[in-house]
Order: C-alpha cells, then sequence, then structure tokens
C-alpha cells in the first residue's frame, strides 16, 4: 500500500498538491490523525499523518509554526502530509513550501471525504495486499508493472526503475551488479559496497541473470542479500524489466562504441587536430585535454573497467579507448583532484575482469601517458600499444610510466626483434661457459675477484674467458656503451 493507490481512488478525490514519484510509491505502514503543533513524539515511521490544519493560524509566525510541523513528520519518516481543506477552505501555501522544502508528499482531502473514509480506504487497501503477498508465486501489482511501462518509454534510468519496482516491498536492499562487480543501480535501503566485495557478494543471497547481448564482463545479475526477503516470481519480473532497459539502449550503445572506433582510427593515422576535435565531441569527449590512450587484449573488458571509474568520461572502440581526464567545466577542487590517478584504479579493477574471464584468456592492459591536447594523442597511443607488449602474466597492466629500468624498457620490444637482436650479439658465444661467465660477470659489476669467487675459479680464468667473450662479440668491456650492448642482449 502506498499513496499512489489512495490518489488512484475516485470515491475519495485526493489532489496532490505536492511529490515525487519516488516519495509517492514508497510502503505506507498506517494512518495517524493529529492537529497537535508538534506531533512528532506520536507518529510511527512510514505512516500517512491525517491533519485537519487547526493548529495553523495565518500570520507572522505562520511560516516558522509550519515548517516545525513538517520538520516533526520528516524526522519522523512520515510518508504523507493527508490536509483536509474544511477547516480554512483550502490548503496554505506555507504548508506546500514547506512540504516541497522537507520533501514530504502533500496530499489535499477534499471537505466532502471523512478523515474515517481514508483511514478505512489504507487499511483496507493493506489487507488486500497482505492477504495476496503469502504466496511465493506473488507477482508485481499492476500498477507498478504500468509505471515501469511509462518509466522505460520515458528513458527512466536503472536507479529510478529499481526504486520503483522494490517501492512495494518496503525496505528491501536489492542491487544491480555487473559481473565484475560494478554497482548499476541500487535501492536507498542498499549500502554502497565496492566492487571486489560485491563480486563475492553475488554468490550468496538470491541472483538472477538480466537477459541482454552482452560479454562476461558485462553481464548484469538482480541481487537480493536476503533470499526470503522477495518472492521469486517479483524478482524475475523486475529482471525482464532490466532486460528490456538493456534491449532499448543496445542501439546507443552500439553508436557510442562506433564513434569511439572512428576516434581511435583518426589517432592512429595522425589525423589533423581539426578532424580530431570533431572526432572527440563526436565520441563525447571535451575538445580540450588531458587525455590518456589505453589499449587492451579485449575491448569489452576495457569498456567495463572504465565503468569502473565514478564519474569518468571516456570513448572506446575495438581494443581500445581514450579517456578524458580533465575535470569538469565549473567543478570544484575537490572534484578536479578526484580526476586524478583513474589509470591507476584501472590495476585494481582488472583482477575482477580476469575472474570473469576465466584463467586461460589473455587479458592485458598497456596505458599510455597523459597528454594536455588532442594534438598528442597518437604519441600517447603508440606509448599504450608498446606498455601492453610489456605486459605479461606477471603484470598484466602496464602503464609507459612504470618503464623504469631497461629490463622493463627491453620488455615492450617485439619478441622477434629482441631475438635477432640477442642472436646477432651473442650468438657467437653459444650457450656454454663463456656465456655464463658473462653474465655473472656483469651481475657482479664486473668485478674479478667476486666473478671468481662466484664460479668457484681462478681470478686468471676469468681474465681469459672474458678477453674470449671480447674477441668474439667485438666488444670492449671497459666502455660502458659496450657493456649496455651485451647486458641487454643478455636480457633479450
Amino acid at each position: 500500500m502506498h499513496v499512489l493507490d489512495l490518489l488512484q481512488s475516485d470515491n475519495l478525490g485526493l489532489t496532490l498538491l505536492w511529490g515525487e514519484q519516488s516519495l509517492l510509491g514508497q510502503e505506507v505502514s498506517g494512518v495517524t490523525a493529529t492537529d497537535l503543533e508538534e506531533p512528532g513524539r506520536f507518529l510511527g515511521p512510514g505512516e500517512l499523518v491525517l491533519s485537519g490544519l487547526v493548529w495553523w493560524r495565518p500570520g507572522a509566525s505562520a511560516a516558522a509554526r509550519t515548517d516545525r510541523f513538517v520538520a516533526a513528520l520528516a524526522d519522523a519518516g512520515a510518508r504523507a502530509l493527508l490536509a483536509g481543506e474544511e477547516t480554512h477552505g483550502g490548503v496554505p501555501e506555507e504548508l506546500v513550501a514547506a512540504c516541497r522544502a522537507h520533501r514530504v508528499p502533500l496530499v489535499a482531502v477534499p471537505a466532502r471525504t471523512s478523515f474515517r473514509a481514508v483511514t478505512e480506504a489504507v487499511y483496507l487497501r493493506q489487507w488486500g495486499d497482505l492477504s495476496r503477498r503469502p504466496t511465493r508465486h506473488f507477482a508485481l501489482p499492476e500498477n507498478v508493472r504500468s509505471e515501469l511501462s511509462r518509466l522505460l518509454e520515458g528513458g527512466a534510468g536503472p536507479a529510478e526503475l529499481l526504486d520503483r519496482a522494490c517501492a512495494h516491498l518496503g525496505r528491501l536492499p536489492c542491487y544491480l551488479l555487473t559481473a565484475s562487480g560494478r554497482t548499476v543501480a541500487r535501492t536507498p535501503s542498499a549500502p554502497a559496497i565496492p566492487a571486489q566485495r560485491a563480486a563475492s557478494a553475488a554468490k550468496g543471497g538470491v541472483s538472477l541473470g538480466v537477459e541482454a547481448e552482452s560479454s562476461p564482463y558485462d553481464a548484469w545479475l538482480l541481487h537480493v542479500p536476503d533470499p526470503d526477503a522477495a518472492p521469486p516470481r517479483v524478482l524475475h519480473e523486475i529482471a525482464g524489466v532490466f532486460a528490456q532497459y538493456r534491449d532499448g539502449r543496445a542501439r546507443p550503445e552500439a553508436a557510442r562504441r562506433a564513434a569511439g572506433g572512428e576516434l581511435l582510427a583518426l589517432v592512429a593515422a595522425g589525423a589533423e587536430p581539426d578532424l580530431l576535435g570533431a572526432a572527440l565531441q563526436a565520441a563525447g569527449l571535451p575538445a580540450g585535454g588531458p587525455y590518456r590512450v589505453l589499449t587492451a587484449t579485449d575491448g569489452d573488458a576495457l569498456a567495463e573497467a572504465l565503468g569502473h571509474l565514478e564519474g569518468a568520461r571516456w570513448a572506446a572502440g575495438p581494443g581500445g579507448a581514450v579517456l578524458y581526464e580533465g575535470p569538469e567545466e565549473g567543478a570544484s577542487p575537490e572534484a578536479e583532484a578526484a580526476t586524478t590517478g583513474l589509470a591507476d584504479q584501472l590495476r585494481t579493477v582488472w583482477p575482477l575482469l580476469q575472474a570473469c574471464a576465466g584463467p586461460d584468456t589473455d587479458l592485458r592492459l598497456g596505458v599510455g601517458a597523459q597528454t594536455a591536447s588532442a594534438e598528442g594523442l597518437r604519441a600517447s597511443l603508440g606509448q599504450a600499444r608498446f606498455a601492453l607488449t610489456a605486459t605479461d602474466g606477471a603484470v598484466a597492466v602496464r602503464g609507459v610510466e612504470q618503464l623504469d629500468t631497461l629490463a622493463e624498457l627491453l620488455s615492450g620490444v617485439p619478441p622477434e626483434v629482441r631475438g635477432v637482436f640477442g642472436a646477432r650479439t651473442l650468438g657467437a658465444l653459444g650457450d656454454g661457459m663463456l656465456r655464463e661467465t658473462l653474465e655473472v660477470f656483469l651481475a657482479n659489476n664486473c668485478s674479478w675477484t667476486r666473478t671468481a669467487e662466484a664460479l668457484h675459479l681462478h681470478v686468471n680464468t676469468v681474465h681469459y674467458r672474458i678477453e674470449r667473450v671480447e674477441a668474439l662479440t667485438g666488444r670492449d668491456l671497459s666502455r660502458l656503451d659496450h657493456k649496455l650492448d651485451l647486458y641487454a642482449a643478455l636480457r633479450c
């Protein structure tokens, strides 16, 4: 039972003076009639408050007195105020303003309608709802179905749809999650949970899949932590609503991905700044940076990872994305600070995506450096591709700024290039004692004594072998650049 049910009753003749849809659909627990100026201690949460407005008097103090009355209702958790029009011939404007300020729905009760009729209507409706609820086959009420259909047609988002779908079930904690733990929407009574915990929490309670064409990374789940909190049929119907929502979003999402793909193609081709600016705006990004380019072995995984970045703006295409890392126009300093480090957050999210894909899936991510303008996007793309090549099983996500050692730099060189360089530089040594001696010699900072101790050789033997290495490779190990050549070849 909720306020919308009363408003739809022709017999009562009630008029809504103020109230948002989300508030009007909250569950009503009962009715209390009062004309006390400060009624808070006599009210229970979830109740409708009936008042003949005997306490209200016009004058200089009317606004303050009205605000105290409505504030008491809001603090007590009242669902709505039903104000009688008989005493003053209507509902005072001060009361409308106070209810709007405190977000308490206000309904006018005409003089012809008795408070007893309103009370009986509430409890008769509650009795009818309860008589239908015990069965596990209890379905969505028809008025809720109709409202959800209207919301879908009007382009409502997931949060509004979930709130309205669950409003008649009371304070039901319910989540709409992706398989990687991203929260798409949650009811007001559901506390926020981080992605890592959401991904594991979905294994308990009741989790229903939302049918849609999707990748394993962004498959949606309707999750209720308490398996007995709602009838299964209701949850299946709600899941069906979100399947319709996703179907309706399929075409716009495809258009968005296409615009992202065109942007990345222009970046790779080195397009002129004017073309890049137009492509950025077509993809939904500001024409001015800063930006960062990312590349991945799976474009769907990358898109879902970016969805975890709250407030981030990005355009994704096949295998890559452009991430906008600047603040929105007019954003506060706190909001501007929050945009920094977005790329680092992807390293936390990536293991969740790997869990969705399975351990045998090659899932890696390369992150380019930040660029201040569109002109630097091509360089950031090249860096992201190099960083992607440098990733491996041990480091699945690598940013180009992480390449701070020669070994990490070399890991980004294609394997076939590394192989040629290593063979060309060290091939004459073979895989025997000369190569081993060189490795130990370089590892010990070219110390003759420590190398001899490590290999259990006489120092003269080490001198002889290093001379042979120099002769066969054409390098002089007293020179730094030649040492680096041989060290790099060994790393390759």
